[in-house]
């Protein structure tokens, strides 16, 4: 199957057939909608960021096929700060970083949006606005920003999961915008997605979130049948792109095996009239509430 795609360059307002393909497939294709000047303004405020980051100060590691990070209070404490992360791979057996340390990092996350004013206007673009809305939410609010690297030969492998499993809202409402900030491609780790794959269900198979005391975090499986990960596609995204999807639609990447890093950027949006418990892992404190567009 090829999903639909539209050209975004002229996009003012979400057409009947983006409602439509997103109804259906759970992933909506936007070519052209973020323009290469405001991608690499992004890239270069990031960099400058990075050259400001003490790579010795902590080793935080994040992994979808390991779960160190999820117990780390460095990541717990993250939903209202600005945090990096690095790569499986940027250590060796002695655990001394084996890359530059420019190359090492996973992702930064998850409060840029609203700590960052680079990334505060990147975030709350009109555009995004629209799309939101015209996907039918009535007040989103903006919950979490992360910057991901996908670096040269080690950026690792992000398994078939659903982002509602981590943004939980009752009932479901988060939506992702991911943006191509470099092309993304099959042979650097662009995303697959199985699309129709949000139906059937009114939650994601598992659920991550706090217990006990809140230190510590469990994934809670709700449905223990396996993703129907062979009718996955690869969603090709050249720069500029934004794929919208729902946190029920399923989606995993590749390890970048290649020489070329993709670059991407994502933004999670929940409804303001969704309850959002409190046992999920991303905690703000009440003196910083969630804010939208």
């Amino acid at each position: 199957m090829t999903l639909p795609r539209f050209d975004a360059s002229e996009f003012t307002a979400i057409t009947d057939a983006m409602r439509t393909a997103f109804a259906r497939d759970g992933v909506l294709v936007l070519d052209n909608l973020v323009d290469a000047g405001a991608c690499d303004t992004l890239r270069g405020h990031m960099d400058m960021l990075l050259q400001n980051f003490d790579p010795g100060a902590h080793r935080s590691v994040f992994s979808t096929t390991k779960d160190s990070h999820a117990q780390d209070a460095y990541f717990l404490s993250s939903g209202h700060r600005t945090r990096f992360f690095f790569e499986d791979g940027a250590f060796d057996k002695a655990g001394n970083l084996c890359v530059d340390p420019k190359l090492a990092i996973n992702k930064v996350g998850h409060a840029m949006h609203d700590l960052d004013p680079v990334f505060d206007r990147f975030s709350r673009q009109p555009r995004f606005e629209a799309i939101c809305r015209g996907i039918g939410m009535q007040a989103p609010l903006l919950l979490q920003s992360m910057y991901i690297f996908k670096q040269p030969k080690i950026g690792g492998e992000v398994v078939c999961h659903q982002d509602a499993t981590f943004l939980w809202t009752e009932p479901q409402s988060v939506l992702a915008l991911w943006v191509a900030l470099e092309d993304a491609t099959t042979d650097n780790g662009c995303l697959f997605g199985i699309p129709g794959g949000h139906t059937g269900a009114d939650q994601p198979k598992k659920r991550f979130r706090r217990t006990g005391s809140g230190h510590q975090t469990v994934m809670e499986v709700l449905d223990d049948s396996p993703f129907d990960e062979a009718s996955a596609v690869p969603i090709d995204a050249p720069k500029g792109t934004v794929l919208v999807f729902s946190g029920l639609f399923p989606h995993l990447s590749a390890a970048n095996q290649s020489a070329r890093s993709r670059h991407a950027y994502t933004l999670h949006v929940i409804e303001a009239g969704a309850h959002y418990p409190d046992d999920n892992w991303l905690h703000r404190p009440t003196s910083m509430p969630l804010r939208g567009f």
